[in-house]
């Protein structure tokens, strides 16, 4: 048996940095009620470090098309989906819904786009809308592999913080995608941070790999030193590689975000892409497991919860925004 006791012992290590090996095996091996006992130690990680839940939203500002491969995406060129695709979006629509955003309690505005990278014209288009709204919310942005030039420019344009995603662990990366290495989304983190922009970048979960390599990318965002981490929870999407995925349960997705808290408990932990559908009746519970942030809004090609009903959620908690 797994106790709160024991939860708490854990969650004390986990601030001296101390945890072992054995403790995260502990850790991996959790069920059922055990996991449940395992949110004394997160929420107590949580409200050491936060003091509010911290909400932000995304745009797709480019969709479709994608010349990678990752098994999990509705937006990859190679798959069969039903995906709108469009070009890249004006910068008066972008600019717009970032003010509309600016007068709601939403902290971070993010501009994301599918493919691996962008065009010159289009690196053009995200700086005149950074420039536009930089003194008005927090701006992020989610736009592939990008050179040190780029992001440099995209900083001094207003960008405050750059995501991209590992997606999952090095040992298991080579089973969802082909087109491009784990070392390539590792040199884009590094770079960000060395034209010093705060660095958001977390994964999927759900995919089939092991409560071993949920571990191992937690252990790899640590040693990146990451700012935030953003948790994803695949939505099967029909006409992908993973149509058919079930891998997950809300006790599960429950488990993965405490063991994410455990192991970076000063980060920036937020709920992102699924939690609408994965999470079911424990949905709540998010935020006792170590969510300090969540995802409002819709995902990149799927509905998540309004913003209403997000603030409605956090206003029956009682949490503080």
């Amino acid at each position: 048996m797994f106790t709160e006791k024991d939860a708490l012992n854990l969650a004390e290590k986990a601030l001296k940095n101390k945890l072992l090996q054995t403790d995260l095996e502990r850790l991996a091996n959790l069920d059922g009620a055990d996991i449940i006992s395992l949110l004394a130690g997160s929420s107590f990680l949580t409200r050491n470090f936060f003091s509010s839940i911290q909400l932000c939203s995304i745009v797709n500002a480019r969709s479709g098309k994608c010349s990678e491969d990752c098994a999990f995406c509705a937006q990859s060129k190679f798959y069969s989906t039903n995906t709108p695709v469009y070009p890249f979006k004006s910068p008066s629509e972008l600019i717009c819904l970032g003010n509309n955003l600016a007068k709601t309690p939403v902290k971070r505005y993010s501009l994301v786009t599918s493919g691996k990278g962008l065009e010159p014209k289009e690196i053009e288009k995200v700086i005149d809308v950074l420039g536009a709204l930089k003194n008005k919310i927090k701006l992020c942005a989610s736009l592939g592999i990008l050179s040190l030039k780029d992001l440099t420019s995209l900083k001094k344009a207003g960008l405050n913080r750059y995501h991209h995603n590992l997606e999952t662990s090095a040992s298991f990366f080579p089973k969802i995608c082909s087109t491009h290495t784990y070392e390539e989304r590792i040199l884009t983190i590094k770079r960000a941070k060395e034209v010093g922009l705060s660095v958001c970048s977390g994964g999927v979960f759900g995919l089939g790999e092991s409560i071993s390599q949920v571990i191992e990318l937690a252990l790899t965002l640590k040693d990146l030193k990451v700012d935030a981490i953003p948790l994803n929870f695949l939505i099967p999407i029909p006409g992908t590689p993973l149509e058919k995925a079930n891998f997950l349960t809300p006790l599960y997705c429950l488990k993965i975000i405490a063991i994410f808290r455990y192991i970076l408990p000063d980060k920036e932990i937020i709920v992102c892409g699924g939690r609408k559908q994965n999470f079911g009746s424990l949905h709540p519970l998010v935020f006792l497991a170590g969510a300090s942030g969540i995802m409002t809004g819709n995902y990149l090609t799927k509905s998540g919860f309004s913003l209403d009903e997000d603030l409605n959620i956090l206003k029956s908690l009682q949490f503080h925004i």
